[in-house]
């Protein structure tokens, strides 16, 4: 089967509908089986066709059917579709991953399997809570309301730590202290961007293995204190931390980190320049209208990811007397 020939119009609106309804007789069938569904995880990839084109159409039928439902997504390169439909999206990219293999994991040639065994960590982590009995961010939602200060800041960076390539034995544990500065450290990011060239609205770090709880506290704290300028002071209590005793498979401890940080707009400007440079040029265009799609579509997604930019860098340099109209926004789980 041939996919949507990374065309998004055609994952979207043509070949991808035919196909979405028999899909979504698939998804019924799995929630009618479920006691208390919490809510859906989609992981697609957003530089082709299918993954983006089919995979958003079926998160906002999904949404449409489920509204009451946490929708969670793990997007390989995010897209600006995903502004409306999901609750928390976990932004990957490519560049970041391979970053990891070359510089960390010292792989000369990685694998899509060396990559997804990076993705699949971090989705392990952030689903640690669902899993597993611990403490705090119990469910998607709850960890949705602790993370999402604004309903279109839902793009979450996600580190983690120890970074160990496949089928690897871990040599030595790692500490508390060291797993904490791992999981905040620009090298253990899976998204292109700098945090530290931004501020984070809010943090949540999922500890895995035998620990104590006052040791996390107290290195969680030790960062925020270390690393204050980089928090904006206008949300209190930003960063919340969860333990859970069991490990992952073959590592004694593990530190999954999600962070709502400014600094995620960097590729968002990354995308708008690119897309912008080949509009200006019609680059391409034809084969989007010819699958019925329209060119004020594309004006105004990228007036879209614009405003997204924009409010992030809002955000960015506001200060506590600009944002007394906001304290209330940030709900308390």
């Amino acid at each position: 089967q041939s996919g949507a020939g990374n065309n998004w119009a055609k994952g979207h609106y043509t070949e991808g509908a035919e196909l979405v309804d028999s899909v979504l007789d698939v998804v019924r069938k799995e929630a009618e089986s479920c006691d208390c569904m919490q809510g859906f995880q989609l992981t697609h990839s957003l530089g082709g066709g299918t993954g983006s084109g089919m995979g958003t159409l079926l998160i906002s039928k999904i949404r449409e059917e489920y509204p009451d439902r946490i929708m969670n997504t793990y997007s390989v390169v995010p897209s600006p579709k995903l502004v409306e439909n999901t609750d928390e999206t976990y932004c990957i990219d490519n560049e970041a991953l391979y970053d990891i293999c070359f510089r960390t994991l010292k792989l000369t040639t990685p694998t899509y399997g060396d990559l997804n065994h990076l993705v699949s960590a971090t989705m392990s982590g952030v689903t640690t809570c669902l899993r597993f009995p611990g403490q705090l961010n119990a469910d998607l939602r709850k960890l949705a309301v602790n993370m999402v200060p604004f309903p279109r800041f839902h793009f979450f960076l996600t580190g983690f730590a120890p970074l160990t390539s496949r089928g690897c034995q871990e040599y030595r544990a790692l500490t508390v202290p060291e797993l904490t500065q791992q999981m905040f450290d620009a090298k253990n990011m899976m998204a292109a961007c700098d945090p530290r060239h931004g501020r984070y609205l809010t943090v949540a770090a999922v500890f895995r293995g035998q620990m104590s709880m006052r040791e996390v506290d107290d290195q969680m704290l030790n960062i925020q204190n270390k690393q204050s300028s980089h928090f904006v002071e206008w949300i209190p209590n930003s960063v919340k931390t969860a333990v859970c005793d069991i490990p992952p498979r073959g590592l004694k401890m593990s530190a999954t980190f999600i962070g709502n940080s400014t600094a995620i707009q960097e590729i968002f400007r990354r995308i708008s320049e690119q897309f912008t440079a080949m509009f200006r040029r019609k680059a391409f265009l034809h084969w989007y209208t010819g699958e019925g799609m329209d060119e004020y579509e594309f004006i105004e997604a990228e007036s879209n990811l614009n405003d997204l930019v924009s409010e992030y860098q809002q955000y960015q340099e506001s200060t506590p007397e600009d944002e007394g109209e906001f304290e209330e926004t940030q709900a308390e789980a």
